[in-house]
């Protein structure tokens, strides 16, 4: 049986370190090397063309750093970060990486990562339905969060709190980002702080959505929408 093989990416503006990773994921049986990139806007343009399952990624680079090319990405592959300085390791939790390489690489060190990477994606594959839950990261820890269970989502300055009937979950992202991840028929922006779950909504007016009994602010401009999308629902 062939081994499972992930298509891999490089991203680092220094060349050296470019051909040292790109030199290791040739070598490993799980790994396809697709192509290495000397910035993340030539990496953006190729990944348009063809999908890629791994990314070698250096946090500091020129026109744009590693963690601003993780947030232009829609689909996010598995994203493991190269860097120099432990000092980044904090922030790279926040970004839901699947993992952090401190420079110099080990071979070993780099074969971890890449067994991390492979237990991921067969995870994500042994799901029955991507729509089912949401996968988050909160306090460091990767959160799985039910759509079901979800009543309503709420923005608290620079984090977001997701209320369900199992418990509050705070989480370092933008409402934007975590709206891409919901299915669009089963949720919806009423207000530029709150996302709510159309199949919890109780009640509403034109300056309110009630769900659960809380009262939520509903922009003026979607009550219409809101009107559309709970007709779209219930059919």
């Amino acid at each position: 049986m062939e081994p499972q093989k992930l298509k891999a990416i490089v991203i680092d503006d220094s060349k050296l370190q470019r051909m040292a990773v790109a030199e290791l994921v040739r070598n490993h049986p799980n790994l396809d090397l697709i192509a290495d990139y000397k910035n993340g806007i030539e990496a953006r343009i190729a990944m348009d063309e063809e999908s890629v399952d791994l990314v070698f990624l250096d946090i500091e680079m020129p026109i744009i750093s590693g963690f601003d090319f993780i947030e232009s990405l829609k689909d996010r592959p598995k994203i493991i970060l190269i860097t120099g300085k432990a000092d980044y390791a904090m922030q790279a939790f926040d970004y839901d990486v699947t993992d952090y390489l401190l420079k110099p690489i080990t071979a070993a060190r780099f074969n971890t990562s890449v067994r991390k990477a492979l237990t991921n994606v067969k995870d994500s594959a042994a799901e029955t339905s991507e729509n089912d839950y949401i996968q988050v990261t909160s306090k460091l820890k990767k959160v799985k969060v039910n759509l079901d269970d979800i009543k309503w989502i709420e923005g608290v300055g620079d984090y977001i709190k997701i209320v369900s009937s199992a418990n509050n979950i705070m989480v370092l992202m933008t409402m934007k980002s975590l709206l891409e991840q919901l299915p669009d028929e089963k949720f919806m922006r009423v207000h530029k702080s709150y996302i709510v779950n159309l199949e919890r909504v109780e009640r509403f007016n034109g300056s309110q959505v009630e769900v659960g009994g809380q009262r939520i602010p509903l922009s003026r401009n979607k009550k219409i929408l809101l009107e559309e999308a709970l007709l779209n629902s219930s059919s």
